[in-house]
């Protein structure tokens, strides 16, 4: 497992991520400042929505550019006998013997990536499971509960 291969599939993915908002803002930008939404009477709002949508994926962009800096920042590290915590690649296995395989974020949750042919999911340590699993060691078991639904996990891999 290299870490060095995940977090450059990481990077990939937000710079992709960041190339889209760029376009969306671009176009939003585009739509605000058009001629053809120049208000007609009182009550045409289009220029002003147009502006909201630009001005909101604008702040998408700094989000974007933020999540990349940090990951270009973060320290690799191994977690051989260490508990889980930001930057540990973690497998765990559900109650159905699936294997679920997850990099522990400090930001940007619910990105996925692929690593060799697997999908592998950005978690934060504020998402539900991201707390539960904060802490624990390779062969540890956890249980979470959302909602009326519980679900138990073996932590089968921390590096």
């Amino acid at each position: 497992m290299d870490k060095q291969i995940i977090t450059a599939a990481i990077i990939s993915a937000l710079e992709a991520k960041l190339s889209i908002a760029l376009a969306a803002t671009q176009r939003a930008i585009d739509a605000a400042t058009d001629e053809e939404t120049v208000p007609e009477h009182k009550y045409d709002t289009l220029a002003l929505e147009a502006s909201y949508l630009a001005h909101g994926q604008a702040m998408r962009v700094q989000e974007c550019e933020q999540e990349l800096t940090v990951f270009r920042n973060l320290k690799v590290r191994s977690f051989e006998v260490q508990a889980i915590a930001v930057g540990a690649y973690v497998e765990l296995e559900d109650e159905q013997e699936i294997l679920k395989r997850f990099f522990i974020s400090p930001c940007a949750g619910g990105l996925a990536i692929s690593y060799q042919s697997n999908p592998v999911y950005l978690l934060t340590t504020q998402s539900p499971l991201g707390r539960v699993l904060k802490g624990k060691l390779e062969g540890d078991e956890v249980q979470l509960r959302i909602a009326d639904k519980s679900m138990t996990y073996q932590v089968v891999t921390v590096r």
